[in-house]
């Protein structure tokens, strides 16, 4: 039986990345560093999941020597902490709307007692950013867990933060659907046992999603009856039954 729903946030609740993206180009300006991350570039930067070891990776490519000269660390903390500060004016200020089907599904969820948690690797920061504009400013009462960057030391494709959702939740895998838009982020879910739907978006499209329970476009089209029921085919499979 599905008993609660976990949603990823970074291009799945909404389409984030570009203002991501954004972000990090605006901080490296601030701190004069020459660097540009391009559409083709993100894209495979998102390879690596968290901010900060993003950063940390692309230095490591182009000035290894430079990354791992002492102080490294600190200009990377300040770096996120700009881009920070860039993201939060930018989704502050209504660049961001959430993906098609999401705002309805949560309102259904709540309205059925459908417990709801957030398992991210993004910084507390971003998601308050976002989910206040999107959800109010009294966003955190839809959710019974929050689970972001903070929660966990390890990042997806790991399935920390995933099991800390399941602990908050006090419920089994088996009763949980996850809600991803990446293969790191399904990696994690289905790591951590939960049933995964993804719904990818342009810059996550190409990669692998085997694994997962569906792959959609988006939710538009996609109500709380239908989870349920593609929820109840996953535990037929798992118990060698048959849907009729």
């Amino acid at each position: 039986m599905l008993k609660a729903l976990i949603f990823d946030v970074d291009g799945t609740l909404a389409d984030t990345e570009e203002v991501h993206r954004a972000a990090f180009n605006a901080a490296f300006r601030d701190a004069g560093f020459t660097w540009n991350w391009s559409v083709g570039l993100y894209a495979d930067l998102l390879e690596v999941s968290g901010g900060k070891e993003r950063i940390r990776h692309y230095w490591q490519l182009v000035d290894p020597s430079a990354a791992a000269a002492p102080g490294a660390n600190a200009t990377i903390d300040a770096l996120h902490a700009r881009k920070t500060r860039h993201y939060d004016r930018l989704a502050g200020g209504g660049r961001l709307a959430l993906r098609p089907g999401i705002l309805r599904l949560i309102k259904e969820a709540w309205a059925a007692r459908l417990p709801m948690a957030i398992a991210t690797t993004t910084t507390p920061a971003n998601l308050d950013a976002l989910l206040r504009t999107a959800l109010g400013s009294d966003w955190r009462a839809l959710f019974s867990a929050v689970c972001d960057a903070g929660t966990t030391a390890v990042k997806k494709p790991a399935p920390d933060v995933y099991q800390a959702a399941l602990a908050a939740l006090s419920l089994p895998a088996e009763h949980c659907l996850a809600f991803e838009d990446s293969a790191n982020g399904l990696r994690a879910a289905r790591a951590a046992g939960i049933p995964t739907l993804v719904t990818p978006t342009a810059y996550t499209r190409g990669q692998c999603f085997e694994g997962a329970l569906l792959c959609l476009d988006d939710l538009g089209e996609v109500d709380l009856a239908a989870l349920h029921r593609w929820h109840a085919a996953t535990q037929l499979e798992m118990s060698g039954g048959e849907l009729t």
